[in-house]
């Protein structure tokens, strides 16, 4: 595959001048870098001479067809995807091409969405076999050791940048499982306190009777069981960071106490009246919608304001597109070095699932998934079986009967269009009905849904 920031490259091969010209225009104007030649020949030679990452053939062409090239392309260019364009479709010449090794088939006369539609399917099925392969295509960028390299993450990434350049509060907003605490290490690690202690505290996890003394400290006596003084979070994080996890589980009555601190900067240890001043960075986190639970009255207005100086989102794992890719890789490989196994490969099937799976429990439950796939391992392909039964039958349980019978025939046209990536020719012929049919039906399902 091309770099990254690079176009993927393309190699048209045609003998008709008018189609490799349409084509070339078509495709250098959304970025690819477009390469032509009139027949199998001039593409070899071609591919000799530059990496190419998807090819694009006709069938019937003078002296050697597209399936001649498809056979060399296959045997001896394992990185390239190739797709079939041919004026003469038949139900053979389709079964011959895949059979040959072209992963798409277009049917000429084919609009350009079709053909681009196509090129970035094979595309991404190229991805998804580098990335089921023992080697990486490419080293993951982990910055603070974040894995990603999509749109939502380099936000991340900038916003990390700035909030550790200053030094006012931050509140860091995701789902759980995205990653929040490694956020706010790389904001610690990153900024003028890295020497100090960074000190990572659960709110959720200590019971409400105990959070203050956990918090702020307690003096002997202070209650029972209170048989020496204690400093606590606040005094061990002094001249750091305390990172309150889970801020949104915290009672009213420890939101001011919580208040008081980030105002005043000073802690009166349980059983104490005499405050005590600290310097310590706050970066709180939540999974919940802190400004809705203002609205209910379940969380103080003047602390959502005071926490809410910087504001990180964490994106979801599900709207991070390819980053699962790039995880998967770091997870398997971290694994497998704790377990001593052989790094194994993924079935492109395998991480079609994995990539379209909505991952309720982001970078966590991927972590656990890839972590269990290693362990139970026997072989060094994981397939599709393999993968837990609910990621491979999600997408069957939300079927119920109580629908009608255009939204039952919607969902299979769906369902089939999916199982051919997209293919319409080929999906007509699966469904038994022809393109103009498809399209009108697609176009009706569109309108309902709208």
């Amino acid at each position: 595959m091309a770099s990254p920031g690079e176009k993927e490259r393309i190699l048209i091969v045609d003998d008709s001048r008018d189609t490799l010209e349409v084509l070339h225009r078509n495709l250098s104007a959304e970025g690819y870098k477009v390469y032509t030649a009139p027949g199998p020949v001039e593409a070899i030679a071609i591919l000799q001479a530059s990496p190419v990452d998807l090819v694009i053939t006709d069938l019937k062409m003078p002296k050697a067809s597209g399936l001649d090239l498809i056979r060399h392309v296959r045997e001896n260019h394992r990185s390239t995807e190739v797709m079939m364009i041919t004026g003469y479709a038949t139900i053979e010449g389709a079964v011959e091409a895949v059979k040959t090794g072209a992963d798409e088939y277009l049917a000429k006369p084919f609009t350009d969405q079709e053909l681009l539609s196509a090129v970035k399917r094979s595309l991404d099925r190229l991805q998804l076999r580098k990335a089921g392969q023992a080697e990486s295509p490419r080293p993951a960028p982990a910055p603070y050791g974040l894995i990603g390299e999509s749109a939502p993450m380099l936000r991340v990434f900038g916003a990390i940048d700035k909030a550790a350049s200053a030094t006012a509060t931050v509140l860091i907003a995701g789902e759980s499982g995205t990653g929040k605490e490694l956020v706010a290490r790389a904001i610690h690690y990153r900024g003028s306190r890295a020497s100090a202690a960074f000190v990572p505290v659960n709110c959720g996890g200590i019971p409400e009777g105990l959070l203050e003394s956990e918090l702020f400290g307690h003096v002997k006596g202070a209650f029972t069981g209170a048989v020496e003084t204690r400093a606590g979070f606040f005094q061990t994080a002094d001249g750091g960071t305390i990172f309150l996890d889970e801020i949104s589980e915290t009672s009213l009555s420890m939101q001011v106490k919580l208040l008081r601190v980030l105002q005043d900067k000073d802690v009166c240890m349980v059983g104490s009246s005499q405050p005590r001043k600290v310097d310590v960075r706050v970066i709180a986190a939540t999974n919940k919608d802190l400004l809705a639970l203002v609205h209910k009255g379940q969380f103080r207005e003047d602390l959502f304001y005071r926490l809410n100086v910087i504001t990180i989102s964490m994106p979801p794992l599900r709207e991070r597109g390819d980053d699962i890719l790039l995880l998967i890789n770091h997870i398997t490989k971290k694994y497998t070095r704790e377990l001593g196994k052989a790094t194994p490969r993924f079935s492109e099937r395998a991480l079609q699932i994995l990539r379209g799976y909505q991952w309720p429990g982001n970078v966590r439950e991927l972590e656990n998934v890839i972590q269990r796939l290693i362990i139970m391992s026997e072989t060094d392909l994981i397939e599709a079986p393999d993968l837990p039964t609910l990621m491979r039958f999600s997408a069957l349980s939300g079927a119920g009967l109580n629908r009608t019978l255009a939204e039952v025939e919607a969902e299979h046209i769906k369902n089939v269009l999916s199982s051919v990536d997209g293919n319409k020719t080929r999906a007509a012929g699966i469904l038994g009905i022809d393109r103009k049919t498809l399209r009108d039906k697609i176009k009706s399902a569109e309108n309902q849904a709208g």
